[in-house]
């Protein structure tokens, strides 16, 4: 079988068969093979050298183990809350969504059974969207290195966001799970957000101050977070009554602008273990502090602090600014913004045209009109 031949692949690891489309657990996450392995090296040589020379590497090393990328920690920890013996998955399922080829996906489908991953559906689509199977998954939430990929799957519902690529190291032997979210353009709708961008902090606390009572609107990952909350509740505490999965929210608002957040988590039903009110402040050594596994921002300074204290990390393309794409940067880079003069650090600073953080997005070569290569 030609990897032309193909449009998509379709793959079950344990019974090597088709396999259909199904939605029985209470979470389906959906990944890149660059959100899940290091792929680095091999996009370098897609980048410089092209599709043929990126498949014939990925096929000479097809049995070289791949070292895990951004999200393999936080999968491997929420396939572990699965019950330990059962016949199938009962709470969380990942999908594989690659637009590697028939011929380059070999290497991906090993490096997935050396490192024990039970993750069973996978698509390989050579190049075309893979959108439409994160749609047709019922994926709660989809991972990806390409922002053109995050930016549809938002705009049809779907919680996404453009990880920092690169090799992560491996969690310690601790078996909980622990997510933390920005609220802002996040959890929440970017209301507030724009007020802050177009009139300063001043008249952002005085707005906040005079809606504490309203909550605040829906933001692209409110439902993950309830559907995170609900995989919580099914998980009993270990022996000293700790929990499997801990929610948190790290704003960088502060407590002075903090009571309309109380009023939507209580509105909303929302009972996170943690908040974080930040004052402006970084946020990776908070995040350290947390021992948080994977972190989500709207703002590319606080996902590249996140990424520089060791968490894995993800910039949501959703906020009143919107999103600039580069075509000359490396992929997964994120810019931070330029300081806006509010008297805040960095990582709550806007630029001052108004626009949002530069998320940077490679467009790389194409073959027979369609973008390849480890995606």
């Amino acid at each position: 079988m030609q990897a032309k031949e193909w449009n998509a692949v379709y793959w079950k690891n344990q019974s090597n068969r088709f396999i259909g489309l199904k939605k029985d657990v209470m979470l389906t996450i959906a990944v890149s093979s660059r959100s899940l392995f290091h792929l680095e090296e091999s996009n370098e040589i897609f980048e410089k050298k092209g599709q043929a020379a990126y498949d014939r590497h990925m096929e000479e090393n097809e049995n070289v183990v791949l070292e895990p990328g951004g999200a393999f920690s936080l999968v491997k920890k929420l396939l572990a809350l699965n019950t330990p013996g059962a016949k199938k998955r009962d709470r969380v399922e990942v999908v594989l969504l690659s637009r590697n080829s028939a011929g380059s996906s070999v290497r991906i489908m090993k490096s997935i059974r050396a490192h024990g991953l039970a993750i069973d559906q996978a698509v390989f689509t050579s190049g075309a969207n893979r959108f439409r199977y994160a749609q047709q998954y019922g994926a709660d939430l989809f991972l990806s290195a390409t922002g053109q990929d995050t930016r549809k799957a938002l705009e049809n519902g779907i919680a996404s966001a453009t990880i920092l690529t690169g090799a992560r190291p491996l969690a310690e032997n601790d078996p909980t799970v622990r997510i933390a979210f920005d609220g802002d353009a996040v959890i929440f709708s970017d209301e507030s957000d724009a007020v802050f961008r177009a009139q300063g902090l001043e008249s952002f606390i005085a707005h906040e101050k005079a809606k504490e009572d309203i909550p605040l609107g829906d933001g692209p990952f409110k439902r993950l977070v309830h559907k995170l909350l609900e995989l919580r509740s099914s998980l009993p505490p270990d022996d000293e009554g700790n929990m499997a999965l801990r929610i948190g929210l790290v704003t960088a608002r502060g407590l002075e602008s903090s009571g309309r957040v109380m009023t939507t988590l209580r509105q909303w039903g929302l009972s996170l273990d943690e908040l974080v009110f930040a004052g402006g402040t970084d946020k990776g050594p908070l995040l350290k502090a947390m021992s948080a596994d994977f972190f989500f921002d709207d703002t590319g300074h606080n996902v590249k602090s996140a990424h520089e204290h060791n968490i894995a990390s993800a910039q949501v393309p959703f906020g009143a600014g919107g999103i600039v794409t580069y075509k000359h940067e490396k992929p997964g880079a994120i810019i931070a913004p330029t300081a806006m003069g509010h008297g805040l650090p960095q990582s709550h600073q806007r630029p001052a045209n108004g626009a949002d953080d530069k998320e940077v997005m490679m467009i790389g070569q194409k073959s027979n009109g369609i973008r390849m290569g480890p995606r």
